[in-house]
């Protein structure tokens, strides 16, 4: 067992688990990890695996038919796999976020309905907050939701749906015209079905097509745009409107968790290759691990991934005792992005011209770790809430 990035205090349970994912990682996830990327190309079978271990549902509560595992041991669990390929992580990690919104926020009729076919894999969560203009500015959503009747109608375009072709079940921000005096008290989560694929999945609803990003391939990320698209106000999250930005703000908390998770994994992954590059490649007659100026870099690289490993445990173990966690769940998102970007730049130098080359699993990871600086809210958008967080508990009387 390698020393870095170990987490004390685990039960037997948890211990048993992360054991048996980073062995499926191991064995079924980074030996075709690279091909697959390189292929763009949607990695089923390794999804299928997921299911049959009950990856789906590791946090839903049994009695819905999942393990009722911690935010924890998802997110340790989310650390492995993405030290494996992270478009796998995001597989689940939307899905999720969906589940855990319907465990919090759901009504009782909405738990039942979908939460046992979640934790098999069989419903797939989305989770739809961006749109093409809207950027950090949430309260600014410009999709709306017109009642009419029992129903409402849903006019607008998102952006930057993981899992949006592939998923069945997203959960969807939108304005609805309740005449609060503040915008985000006007926004309402919806359940929208829909089948997996492209094009016009449903009367009103056209998922376009894979958005071409420069790294985090296989996994699709999508657009959606509505048009006329009629749902049920029984599909209203936790059948109220206008709780929709509390709900997703919750969400996104644990989604910080979660891309700190990430951020770790791809660290390590990277740490990997460099120390076993470093000791293989020799320069002036002695392996590159030996000259000061490499051995201080995996110092400082072995440093970063265990101060971001702890930041991101911290996060998960308050958020499970039921306490606020925004300001942790910042820090560790902001320090653990910043690092892995940093973490794996190292990594890459390390490597040389190697490092640049397709045939080398570094090379992804250069292309996988900037989106971390931008998944679940900027750098800025982390400090911007740490220093509010800070203000109000260090306030000058």
């Amino acid at each position: 067992m390698a020393r870095l990035a170990q987490t004390a205090g685990l039960t037997d349970v948890q211990e048993e688990i992360i054991s048996t994912v980073r062995t499926f990682v191991d064995k079924e996830i980074i030996p075709h990890a690279t091909a697959l990327e390189h292929q763009d190309a949607y990695p089923q079978d390794i999804v299928d695996g997921m299911k049959e271990m009950g990856l789906f549902g590791l946090t839903i509560p049994e009695e819905y038919g999942g393990l009722g595992e911690s935010l924890l041991t998802y997110a340790l669990v989310v650390e492995q796999i993405t030290r494996g390929w992270m478009s796998v992580s995001g597989v689940i990690n939307t899905h999720f976020i969906v589940a855990y919104m319907l465990m919090h926020h759901g009504t009782e009729e909405q738990k039942r309905k979908y939460l046992p076919s979640m934790a098999l894999g069989e419903t797939r969560g989305a989770f739809s907050m961006s749109e093409p203009d809207l950027g950090s500015d949430v309260a600014a959503i410009k999709t709306r939701a017109k009642q009419d009747g029992d129903d409402y109608v849903v006019d607008g375009a998102k952006m930057w749906l993981t899992n949006g072709g592939s998923s069945n079940l997203i959960a969807l921000l939108v304005k609805t015209d309740l005449g609060k005096p503040k915008p985000h008290q006007n926004l309402t989560t919806f359940l929208v079905e829909k089948p997996s694929g492209f094009g016009e999945v449903a009367p009103g609803l056209t998922i376009p097509g894979k958005i071409d990003k420069m790294g985090y391939k296989g996994v699709d990320t999508t657009e959606a745009v509505f048009d006329g698209f009629r749902i049920p106000a029984s599909q209203i999250l936790g059948g109220e409107a206008g709780k929709g930005f509390a709900h997703m703000m919750d969400g996104v908390e644990v989604g910080r968790v979660n891309v700190a998770a990430r951020a770790c994994g791809i660290s390590i992954r990277a740490f990997e290759l460099a120390v076993e590059y470093a000791q293989q490649r020799a320069t002036f007659g002695k392996p590159i691990a030996e000259h000061q100026a490499i051995a201080f870099k995996l110092a400082e690289m072995g440093t970063k991934v265990e101060a971001a490993h702890l930041m991101m445990v911290n996060a998960a173990r308050l958020k499970d005792r039921g306490e606020r966690n925004d300001v942790e769940a910042g820090m560790a998102k902001l320090l653990a992005s910043e690092y892995c970007a940093e973490v794996t730049q190292e990594a890459f130098r390390i490597h040389g011209g190697y490092g640049y080359s397709k045939e080398y699993e570094i090379e992804r990871l250069m292309r996988e770790a900037p989106f971390l600086l931008i998944g679940e809210g900027t750098s800025e958008i982390q400090k911007t809430i740490i220093s509010r967080g800070l203000l109000k508990e260090y306030r000058s009387r």
